[in-house]
C-alpha cells in the first residue's frame, strides 16, 4: 500500500510529464493543481484495491483446486483397480481370443465338477389334463476355468450379461422330459455371468420350465403326488463332467409365498443319480422333487355333496303313493339326469385313464342309488297292477253276499295278508267261506242293515259303504330303511379307506 501510494505521489508530481505527454508546471492554476492531484489519487486507490483483492481470490481458489485435485488422486489411487478401469475391452482382459472355448477346461484330463443350486421362485400351474406342471427358477453353475483367470489388485470379480456367454464355454445342461423352457428376455435376457480372478465361474439364468409329470389318479381327488424336474448334461458324460449339488439338500431354495389353488406343498429336497443311455454311456443326473397333496374341500363342494343331496332326493319317492305315476317316475328320472350330468363334469376335467378313479366310486355307487329307486316304483308299479288284476277276477269270480240277520250293514273290501284272512275266517265262520279262498286273499262283501242310518239318511237305501285299501306296498316299507342303511355303510367304508 506504501508503494502504491509513492508511485501515485511520483505520478503528479510537478516537472513530470503527464500522460498526454505534457508537462505540469507550478505556473498552471492553482485551484487544478490543488484539487486535481487528491481525486486521482482516491479513484487510483480504489482501482488497485480491487485489483489485489481479486489477484487474492484467484490464488487462494487455484490452491483450493490443487488441493483437491489431490485428494482426487489419492482416492483414485486408493480405490483403483486396473479389472474395473482398463480401457480395453473386457474380453482382452480375459484372453477369450487366445484360447478354444469350444473345448471344456482341463480337456482331455478328469472330468470337471460343475455344482448346481436352484432357487424356485413360482410353480405357477399343475395340469392333470395334460399331466404336466410349470415352474419358475433360478439356475446358478458353479465350476473353475482357468483360461478366465485375470490380475486384480483386490481379488474382486468382473460381472457380465449374457453377451459374454456365447464366446466362452459354459455347461451344456438341459431338463430331462421337458415340453417348453425359455429364458425370460425383459428387458434384457435375464443372464449373469460372474468371473473371479482365479477363475471360477457363476454363471446364473432365470427360467420357466414345464416338464412331465407322471400322476396317479386311482386316489383322486383324496391323492397325493409327487413330480420331479431332472437335470442333465446333454453331451457330457460322468468322465468329461461331474454334475452335482453344490450344497446338498441347501442347493434347493423355495419362495415361502409359494401357493397353488388345488394344492397343499408339503416338501422339496433334492437327489442325484446316473443315468444310462444304451448308445451314449453314464451321465449325472439332478431331481428336483417336491410333494403336493390335493386341497379336498373344493371337490366336496362341487362332486361330494350334490351327488350324496342327489341320492337322498331319490328317496323321497318311497313316501309319495304308489298310485301317483307321474310324481314318482319325474323325480327318479331327474336325479337320475343329474347324476349323469355331475359324472361328465367330472370326467371332462381328468385325463382319459383306464383304471377306476377314487371320485368314480363314489359317483357310481351314487348313481345305482338312484337308479334303483327307479327300478323300486317300477315292481311296486306292476306287482300292484298283477294284484289289481287278480282281485278284478276273484271278485268276478268268488264274489258272494252274505245275509246276516243283524240291522246293520258295511262293505269291507280289501287286500289281506295271513293275519286278516284268520280272522274274518273265524268271524265269517259257517259261512261260504274255503281255504282255497283264503289263501287268494277272496275279497270278502259283508252287506249289514243299519235301521238307525236309514232313518237319519233319507234318500239313500241305507247302506254305508267303507272302502279299506292298503296303499302302501311292503316293498316301499322295506326301501324306506335298507336304502339309506346302505348308503350310509358305504360312505363309512369310503372315507375310512381313501381318507
Amino acid at each position: 500500500m506504501q508503494g502504491l501510494r509513492e508511485a501515485a505521489d511520483s505520478m503528479f508530481k510537478p516537472g513530470c510529464i503527464s500522460a498526454a505527454g505534457g508537462y505540469w508546471t507550478d505556473k498552471q492554476g492553482s485551484s487544478d493543481s490543488l484539487s486535481m492531484p487528491h481525486s486521482a489519487k482516491l479513484i487510483l486507490l480504489i482501482f488497485c484495491l480491487v485489483l489485489l483483492a481479486e489477484s487474492k481470490k484467484h490464488r487462494r481458489r487455484r490452491w483450493t483446486g490443487q488441493v483437491e485435485v489431490q485428494k482426487a488422486s489419492q482416492i483414485y489411487k486408493k480405490n483403483h483397480d486396473m479389472t474395473k478401469s482398463r480401457t480395453g475391452k473386457s474380453e482382452q482382459l480375459l484372453r477369450v481370443d487366445d484360447h478354444d472355448f469350444t473345448m471344456r477346461p482341463a480337456f482331455g484330463g478328469p472330468a470337471i465338477p460343475v455344482g448346481v443350486d436352484v432357487q424356485v421362485e413360482s410353480l405357477d400351474s399343475i395340469s392333470e389334463v395334460d399331466m404336466d406342471f410349470t415352474m419358475t427358477l433360478y439356475l446358478r453353475h458353479y465350476w473353475k476355468d482357468e483360461r478366465l483367470s485375470f490380475p486384480s489388485h483386490t481379488n474382486k470379480s468382473m460381472t457380465f450379461d449374457g453377451r459374454l456367454v456365447k464366446k466362452i464355454w459354459v455347461p451344456d445342461v438341459f431338463f430331462v422330459h421337458s415340453k417348453r423352457s425359455f429364458i425370460h428376455d425383459t428387458t434384457t435376457d435375464n443372464i449373469m455371468l460372474r468371473v473371479f480372478p482365479d477363475g471360477h465361474v457363476l454363471y446364473s439364468m432365470r427360467i420357466t420350465v414345464t416338464a412331465m409329470c407322471n400322476m396317479d389318479f386311482s386316489r383322486f381327488p383324496l391323492d397325493t403326488q409327487t413330480c420331479t424336474l431332472e437335470l442333465e448334461s446333454y453331451a457330457y458324460t460322468d468322465e468329461d463332467l461331474m454334475l452335482y449339488w453344490k450344497n446338498g439338500n441347501e442347493s434347493l431354495k423355495t419362495d415361502e409365498k409359494i401357493s397353488l389353488s388345488q394344492f397343499l406343498i408339503q416338501k422339496f429336497h433334492t437327489t442325484s443319480r446316473l443315468a444310462f443311455y444304451s448308445s451314449t454311456g453314464w451321465y449325472n443326473r439332478l431331481y428336483i422333487n417336491f410333494t403336493l397333496r390335493r386341497h379336498i374341500f373344493f371337490f366336496l363342494l362341487q362332486t361330494y355333496f350334490p351327488a350324496t343331496l342327489m341320492v337322498m332326493l331319490s328317496w323321497v319317492s318311497f313316501w309319495i303313493d304308489r298310485r301317483a305315476v307321474p310324481a314318482r317316475v319325474s323325480l327318479g328320472i331327474t336325479t337320475v339326469l343329474t347324476m349323469s350330468t355331475i359324472i361328465t363334469g367330472v370326467n371332462a376335467s381328468m385325463p382319459r385313464v383306464s383304471y377306476i378313479k377314487a371320485v368314480d366310486i363314489y359317483l357310481w355307487v351314487s348313481f345305482v342309488f338312484v337308479f334303483l329307486s327307479v327300478i323300486e316304483y317300477a315292481a311296486v308299479n306292476y306287482l300292484t297292477t298283477v294284484q289289481e288284476r287278480k282281485q278284478r277276477k276273484l271278485r268276478d269270480k268268488f264274489s258272494c253276499t252274505c245275509g246276516i240277520p243283524s240291522t246293520k250293514t258295511m262293505l269291507l273290501e280289501g287286500i289281506y295278508g295271513e293275519s286278516e284272512t284268520n280272522s274274518l275266517e273265524e268271524y265269517a265262520r259257517g259261512q261260504i267261506v274255503t281255504e282255497e279262498d283264503k289263501q287268494d286273499k277272496m275279497v270278502v262283501h259283508l252287506a249289514m242293515n243299519n235301521e238307525s242310518h236309514s232313518s237319519r239318511k233319507k234318500g239313500l237305501k241305507g247302506h254305508v259303504s267303507l272302502r279299506i285299501m292298503q296303499n302302501t306296498h311292503a316293498i316301499d316299507k322295506y326301501s324306506r330303511l335298507i336304502f339309506p342303511g346302505t348308503y350310509i355303510f358305504f360312505n363309512l367304508i369310503y372315507w375310512s379307506v381313501f381318507c
